[in-house]
């Protein structure tokens, strides 16, 4: 066993840029947010896994790794697949777990497509390698995380969100190839330019289990075995998803093709310092094709997007799967206000509610953040 109990921290996610990217072996460029989801964890050595969450104070769950183990994590409340799924992961990976209490929390707004479930993936998964398997790394801890998704939540998700958990840092951008697992640090100082990345959540529900997120990773699959590639990241040319004869594949191919291209051309752009309101009409046309292309948008991305470029965003799209969740816009710091009046008249217009509201910086990534001596609750 490896250290005693204490409290993990792990970030959710904006992703400037590179929507459905990840599981096409792509590029994507996320950064950390200051919001995340903390685990208080205490090991065990009798088997008992007691699990609690703040955010559903009324399903606390006291079972067995054994129990676990065998299976019967997928009898119990969806949400507790996530960190279940993580502690069933490590064992199947030869590193048994004897025994934890895991308390829950989290700042990141459920349902906004800012990845609160891989933030509690990474907590519960660091907090597990430290107690634990400490030969774990973080790459095993991405990994991990991203099963936690995909086998037991049911999210067929690629490794974006795991990573910009684990490997992101203050300050930066993180530029990723994720067929690799190449990284770099990009700087991303908004704050020389006087400039603000504003996240609007829409209140549009983001929900990705009712199977059209599998969906269009199929359709990827099926483009890109019609185009004879191992994957669509191996098309570099727009032009040849005409080869498609399917109008569907073909407009699911142009937005991988083209988002991985705006990927590369952003992140050029930033390591060489340029103003990154160049970047703006990039971010929007990243939303033209998740809309048109990959139809993965909804009315209340759509019309936030549109809001706030008229009120003077440089660039705005969905961040996130899609299918409801946030916006993000860039802005000039002095014009938020501005940009947040325009995106509320037309919700009000529209008889919606007005989307909440809060400027991000990059952040860090997961962490220990304190020993904790009493017991979790």
């Amino acid at each position: 066993m490896g250290a005693t109990a204490g409290r993990w921290w792990a970030p959710g996610r904006v992703n400037l840029i590179g929507e459905h990217t990840d599981y096409n072996d792509g590029y994507v460029l996320p950064l950390a947010l200051p919001l995340g989801m903390t685990c208080t964890a205490k090991p065990r050595t009798d088997g008992v896994v007691r699990l609690a969450s703040r955010q559903v104070r009324d399903q606390s769950i006291d079972t067995r790794v054994e129990t676990i183990v065998a299976g019967g994590w997928s009898e119990l409340p969806a949400w507790t697949h996530y960190p279940l799924g993580v502690l069933a992961e490590f064992d199947r990976r030869g590193h048994p777990v004897t025994g934890v209490e895991l308390d829950l929390d989290g700042t990141v707004p459920v349902g906004a497509g800012l990845s609160s479930s891989a933030a509690l993936s990474c907590a519960v998964a660091l907090a597990l390698r430290d107690l634990f398997a400490p030969t774990v790394t973080d790459t095993d801890i991405i990994d991990i995380a991203r099963a936690a998704e995909n086998d037991y939540a049911g999210v067929p998700t690629g490794t974006l969100d795991q990573s910009a958990a684990m490997l992101c840092t203050a300050g930066h951008l993180l530029f990723l190839d994720t067929r690799t697992g190449a990284f770099e640090q990009i700087p991303f100082d908004l704050d020389a330019f006087d400039l603000a990345l504003l996240v609007l959540d829409t209140g549009s529900p983001h929900r990705l289990l009712d199977g059209e997120y599998a969906r269009r990773r199929a359709e990827c699959a099926a483009a890109a075995a019609q185009l004879n590639v191992a994957s669509l990241r191996d098309v570099t040319s727009p032009t040849a998803a005409d080869r498609l004869t399917d109008p569907l594949l073909r407009r699911r191919a142009r937005h991988v093709i083209t988002e991985n291209a705006r990927v590369l051309r952003i992140a050029e752009q930033l390591r060489s310092g340029a103003d990154p309101r160049a970047i703006g009409p990039l971010l929007t046309e990243g939303h033209a094709s998740l809309r048109d292309d990959f139809e993965v948008s909804a009315p209340r991305l759509d019309l936030a997007v549109d809001a706030a470029l008229a009120a003077g965003a440089y660039g705005a799209r969905l961040t996130g799967g899609g299918f409801g969740g946030s916006v993000i816009a860039l802005v000039d710091r002095d014009r938020i206000g501005a940009v947040l009046s325009g995106v509320r008249e037309a919700f009000a217009a529209n008889g919606f509610e007005s989307p909440r509201n809060f400027t991000v910086t990059p952040s860090a990534g997961a962490h220990r953040i304190r020993s904790a001596k009493s017991t979790a609750s």
